[in-house]
């Protein structure tokens, strides 16, 4: 298995700048029994003292993990998981911070084969129940300063710190193990199709959707991703992403310990442009992926007068803005390569190391994936909805939601997965992304659900009808907006804007709150339905950001700031 497994990373590691004979001779890996962690992670950790994690913190603070020192970590973990009642198949809710703890549990799960759901810290209590209960969760780890918000969840689920005190809750294991104590055989063999990871992700209905991941759809298929990362061994790479989403084990888990790359990251309160610049060159980073949001508040640095020079620059997550890629590529001398992949997928289309990069363009296919545009027909179109060909069953392509074979379904259409994104392609094969086919936008660099916020709105006694659509936003691209049709007798008043926007504050979390708010008649259409891409290019088309009448935004209410 470790054998099939490096053929298929060497040949693209061998051939990092020659996209034509990468995608010609690159083949997935197929395997009957695969445990990364086992198969691929000890292969390169055992007796390896090479620091494979190196945390900074605010002030300069760090720690400094090697793969031998994980391998065993994790080991341990696994063993003390698995006394403590953890079998096979039990899944782990893993919500905590950039911590060292988070590697380890992560590779102790995959060991023992207990599918994670990894949870942003910024999850609240009802999000947090509603995915401890669909996603029928044994094991919750997290740290003590988040404990609370687990009041209410079953009682019979087994509560796990990784540090520190909390009633009701263990503590894992915080000692390095001895070398007699780092070693670690599952109960059973893990199958490659045995459920891994089991993510989240917002979508046009209520209810976030569950994507699975398995054994090798991850591991295995964010070779893809190393590819586009270009990533070697010994590279030093950051990627900054909080914990909980699908781009951390993108960048800062699989795609780096596949090329067996060091990982670094910025444990920081409040992001700092200024002091990230000094961690990048403080580490030596060699290869620095980040969203859009963050490259804007770069380039309003003197990024000429930084010593740091690195080899890889990445942007994801969003469309980046032609302007600051060429602002980067004059202080560094490096482009920003774009890429584009899902929750569902690893990345599916790039631009590589070594390739023309077109302005705009999210790049061409990765090796591994072949991708159609198709209409709504199942055809080829000249602007279609990127569908990635099943054909031969790309490895970084998920199996299904959980528990929703009509969903799946729906996107497992014409011998293809329907990513629900429209783009364009030219005659060279590069795709440039036009837009989603729903109505899902991103706020930050988080997918937001318009049908999830307006929801909630409507739960309000003064509200009668909602839509909410993205407002253009210098510093986070776009911030939820609700547009609000008010109860008969409801004055569109300050006070009443104040009261909705405590009202959304209360019921989710931060990252997807209501930020601005406007008491206007909803467009609609003949059959009633709102005509949301009415008030979407409304606000696209806005140009200035002078409040309308009966426009509020959060700014505008000091209480809400305390």
């Amino acid at each position: 298995m470790t054998a099939a497994f490096r053929q298929a990373r060497d040949f693209l590691l061998a051939h990092r700048a020659d996209y034509a004979r990468a995608c010609a001779g690159f083949e997935w890996p197929r395997f009957e029994h695969f445990n990364w962690a086992q198969d691929w992670f000890d292969e390169i950790a055992r007796g390896n003292e090479r620091t494979a994690l190196r945390i900074v913190a605010d002030g300069g603070a760090e720690q400094c993990l090697s793969f031998e020192e994980l391998r065993r970590r994790s080991c341990r973990t696994a063993r003390w998981l698995h006394a403590a009642g953890l079998a096979p198949g039990d899944r782990i809710l893993l919500m905590v911070g950039n911590v060292p703890a988070l590697w380890e549990v992560m590779l102790a799960a995959i060991r023992l084969g207990c599918p994670l759901v990894p949870t942003t810290t910024l999850m609240m209590p009802a999000d947090l129940r509603d995915r401890i209960d669909r996603g029928r969760v044994r094991a919750i780890v997290t740290e003590p300063a988040f404990a609370e918000r687990f009041a209410d969840c079953a009682a019979d689920t087994l509560r796990l710190l990784v540090a520190g005190k909390a009633p009701g809750w263990q503590a894992l294991p915080a000692a390095t193990p001895a070398a007699a104590d780092s070693e670690f055989t599952p109960p059973v063999p893990t199958r490659a199709d045995d459920p891994l990871l089991l993510y989240f992700t917002s979508g046009t209905t209520a209810q976030p959707k569950l994507v699975v991941h398995t054994q090798v759809s991850y591991p295995v298929g964010h070779l893809s991703t190393m590819y586009w990362l270009g990533l070697q061994p010994g590279d030093v790479h950051l990627n900054l992403s909080s914990p909980g989403w699908a781009k951390h084990a993108w960048s800062s888990f699989f795609a780096p310990w596949n090329a067996e790359a060091t990982i670094v990251m910025h444990q920081a309160a409040r992001f700092d442009a200024a002091e990230l610049l000094r961690v990048l060159e403080r580490c030596g980073v060699t290869s620095f992926c980040a969203p859009p949001t963050v490259w804007r508040a770069l380039i309003q640095l003197p990024l000429e007068t930084s010593p740091w020079r690195p080899r890889e620059l990445i942007s994801a997550g969003e469309p980046l803005n032609p302007e600051v890629i060429a602002r980067v590529e004059r202080a560094w001398g490096v482009t920003i390569r774009d890429g584009y992949g899902q929750t569902e997928t690893t990345l599916q289309i790039g631009n590589f190391p070594g390739q023309p990069v077109k302005p705009g363009s999210m790049g061409r296919a990765a090796p591994g994936y072949r991708i159609h545009l198709l209409d709504a027909d199942g055809r080829p179109a000249a602007e279609g909805e990127i569908c990635v060909e099943l054909a031969g069953r790309p490895a970084g392509v998920m199996p299904g939601y959980l528990d929703d074979p009509a969903r799946t379904a729906a996107v497992m259409q014409h011998g293809h997965y329907h990513t629900g994104d429209v783009a364009t392609q030219d005659a060279d094969g590069y795709f440039t992304y036009v837009g989603r086919n729903d109505d899902v936008f991103k706020s930050s660099d988080y997918r937001i659900s318009p049908f999830e916020l307006e929801s909630v709105l409507v739960e309000h006694p003064a509200v009668v009808e909602a839509a909410v659509v993205p407002s253009p936003d210098p510093q986070r691209l776009a911030v939820p907006k609700g547009c609000v049709v008010l109860a008969a007798g409801v004055e569109p008043s300050r006070a009443t804007a104040l009261a909705i926007l405590r009202h959304v504050r209360e019921r989710t979390s931060p990252f997807k709150r209501i930020r601005r708010l406007e008491f206007i008649d909803l467009p609609k259409t003949i059959s009633g339905k709102i005509r949301r891409v009415e008030l979407r290019e409304a606000e696209r088309g806005r140009g200035d950001q002078a409040r309308r009448e009966h426009e509020f935004w959060e700014e505008d209410f000091p209480e809400l700031q305390r």
